[in-house]
């Protein structure tokens, strides 16, 4: 046992695991966390799960914080709407569902009538929906389901009219949509092979095939349109061009960007899958075609993103054109609706909507509600109507129909939430980290604080993967900041938000830039009175998670409270699970000698050192996740409770039916966020005014 004031931690016996690394012997005793399913760790997340939750259920605030988050969650949430044939359809949630339900109505003045609604699917919530994707004609819907959280996809097709299910039954679809072909009679979709029952959480995923099924049709029989057992990490996205007669094929290869494009003529039996660009050098992501014209928005040459046009009768290099060229913003995505192209762009993490004529040239600037994050613009590209979501901190989520011809936004849904948003301040400031580079950040606070150094501030990052972490609205945020939390979100390197070179300063080799940015971040709100190391918390999920354990087991001197959620801390066995071999070509490789330096120097589970003083710490993992498998967590709270020399908790927090985070029901979000703000509210000893 390990005893931490009036802690007593479970018991985690230490084997004598010890892996050699070119010349370099390394420990890993708790290698018996990484079966979830044994004895022995079902054991230990038990007695684990019960620390946490009696040090948490102890603390006097949570009750109150769990109403507060309850009672403002409950508002209705409203989807961005979207027509297909005949229909509109949109996503809508109550308040307080487990799950979102999918809504279909033939005018926007209709009474919405229930499609789908995933609470019926389990008791609990824990049955989700993880794609759907409708007809050409709007009468059939392919949708996928997960099962607590897990990556593992079944889908299935309902008749829209009579809303009733199809016998279709796909399985073991995994990262992958559903496109069907515009005669109705099918979709393709992407698999892998049947996996072991058992060990389906935790085996590494490789070599997905992409698959047409056609309705009534066993799966047995759907047809293998193509496979490369020569490249067993590829995977594939195949999706019907708005006119119908291609199917476009996006070849991923890990996490990394860079992708290949074939396509194949659906017009022509047996025609073959043609190889358009077949050397993983940019991302190129299809946008739509003119024919034999396809057009893209790439980031070759153009790190920030730029638009081309190929056609494929003269595909050779010379004959591309440039439409749209790269601007001083990063490109995010492009539709074409209206004959136009509608262009999202990043404006130092801000929204920026433009829209340009076919030949590229400049129509107008789209003007948004204000500063913060608009989604939306999907369509067919003669509508001249589409809708869009634009939120900020202090703003949910509200939905705007668009007008393409007048250029008029009306406002669509509006959700009522019970607080003043007029209380609040958000700004973005800009501070340099270790090597002078600018770094933006969001602060959002009540307005009127003091700048004395005593405001408990929760500082979240995530800087990895080509991720922009833009303004978005959130209960349990809101409910922080009601409690006279500080909010402060820096864009770090490694995300996407000035484009592919900004996040190339923070991968592989280059890791390191992001915790300094982190740390920087940290320094810079210290240094101007935001708060001090004892009010200071540090959050972030998944390469977020990676992020402040690097970062704490760099500095613990800085920071008050850690909150690694779902985190990668074992970065030298990442890639030995499910599909975590896809993250190497953002993190690097244990095998590679130069690459396994930098990993092994930053890598959480391995640079914790017995006899420090570390924060208050509260891991939270997931026992169903399958894409950062939760021995990751296991292993690093193992280490870290045995090395910890303070008084301060480390705790961690398992959940039970639940995943990486995608489909998870709202009861246990709100649980979650209960606890992640009762352990701050202690740990940082703040004064909630509830």
């Amino acid at each position: 046992m390990t005893v931490t004031q009036s802690l007593t931690y479970p018991a985690s016996p230490k084997g004598n695991q010890v892996d050699t690394y070119h010349g370099t012997t390394v420990a890993d005793p708790y290698r018996w966390l990484e079966n979830p399913d044994s004895p022995e760790t079902r054991a230990w997340i038990e007695a684990q799960n019960k620390l946490t939750a009696e040090y948490l259920a102890q603390i006097p605030a949570r009750d109150h914080i769990q109403q507060r988050l309850t009672k403002l969650w409950n508002y209705e949430k409203y989807g961005i709407p979207f027509k297909q044939g005949e229909r509109y359809f949109y996503f809508k949630n109550d308040g307080l569902q487990n799950q979102n339900v999918l809504y279909t109505l033939k005018t926007l003045t209709d009474r919405p009538t229930v499609l789908l609604d995933p609470n019926t699917l389990s008791p609990d919530g824990t049955i989700s929906l993880s794609g759907i994707s409708v007809s050409e004609d709007g009468n059939l819907l392919a949708y996928g389901l997960s099962t607590s959280g897990s990556d593992w996809q079944e889908w299935k097709v309902r008749d829209i009219a009579t809303n009733t299910d199809l016998p279709d039954h796909v399985k073991w679809v995994k990262f992958s949509g559903a496109s069907w072909t515009h005669d109705g009679k099918g979709f393709f979709y992407s698999r892998y092979d049947e996996p072991n029952e058992k060990t389906k959480l935790e085996d590494v995923n490789y070599f997905q095939k992409l698959y047409y099924h056609r309705l009534g049709t066993p799966q047995s029989e759907d047809i293998l349109i193509y496979e490369r057992p020569d490249h067993k990490e590829w995977g594939f996205s195949g999706g019907v061009t708005e006119d119908g007669r291609y199917l476009i094929i996006s070849v991923w290869l890990g996490t990394d960007p860079r992708n290949l494009v074939f396509y194949k003529d659906l017009q022509t039996p047996n025609a073959p899958v043609v190889e358009l660009i077949n050397t993983f050098e940019a991302e190129y992501s299809f946008i739509d075609n003119d024919g034999t014209r396809f057009w893209f928005r790439t980031d070759l040459n153009a790190p920030r993103g730029r638009v081309i046009a190929i056609d494929t009768t003269k595909g050779d290099r010379d004959h591309w054109q440039e439409l749209i060229p790269e601007a001083e913003e990063t490109l995010q995505g492009v539709s074409v609706l209206n004959n136009q192209f509608i262009t999202s762009y990043l404006k130092d993490a801000r929204s920026q909507i433009k829209t340009f004529d076919l030949d590229g040239r400049l129509v107008r600037e789209i003007e948004l509600p204000g500063i913060g994050s608009a989604n939306g613009f999907a369509g067919k590209r003669h509508d001249t109507e589409t809708f869009y979501s634009f939120t900020s901190f202090t703003t949910p989520s509200t939905i705007y129909r668009y007008d393409l011809q007048t250029g008029q936004s009306t406002l669509f849904r509006q959700p009522k939430v019970d607080f003043n948003p007029q209380d609040y301040e958000t700004h973005q400031v800009f501070y340099h980290s270790k090597d002078g580079t600018q770094i933006p950040m969001f602060i959002v606070h009540k307005k009127g604080i003091q700048l004395d150094g005593t405001n408990p501030t929760y500082l979240y990052g995530y800087g990895g993967f080509g991720v922009s972490l833009t303004p978005s609205f959130s209960v349990s945020l809101l409910v922080w900041l009601e409690m006279g939390g500080v909010y402060a979100s820096p864009n770090l390197r490694g995300g996407g938000e000035y484009g592919e070179a900004w996040h190339q300063a923070g991968m592989k080799l280059k890791k390191q830039n992001v915790f300094d940015d982190f740390i920087a971040a940290a320094e810079w709100l210290i240094a101007n009175k935001y708060t001090s190391p004892a009010k200071l918390a540090i959050g972030g999920g998944s390469n977020g998670g990676l992020l402040v354990a690097a970062c704490m087991t760099q500095r613990p001197d800085l920071f008050g409270a850690v909150l690694p959620a779902v985190g990668v801390m074992d970065m030298l066995r990442f890639q030995k699970f499910t599909i975590g071999w896809a993250w190497t070509s953002e993190y690097g490789s244990p095998d590679n000698p130069e690459e396994f330096k930098v990993l092994y120097a930053y890598s959480p589970l391995h640079n914790l050192k017995p006899g420090t003083v570390y924060p208050a710490t509260l891991i939270t993992t997931a026992d169903h996740d399958d894409r950062v498998v939760p021995a990751h967590s296991f292993k690093f709270a193992a280490a870290l409770q045995a090395a910890h020399k303070g008084t301060a908790p480390v705790l961690i927090r398992i959940e039970t039916k639940a995943g990486h985070g995608a489909g998870k029901p709202t009861t246990k979000m709100i649980e979650e966020a209960t606890d992640r703000w009762a352990f701050l509210v202690k740990t940082l000893d703040v004064k909630p005014n509830l």
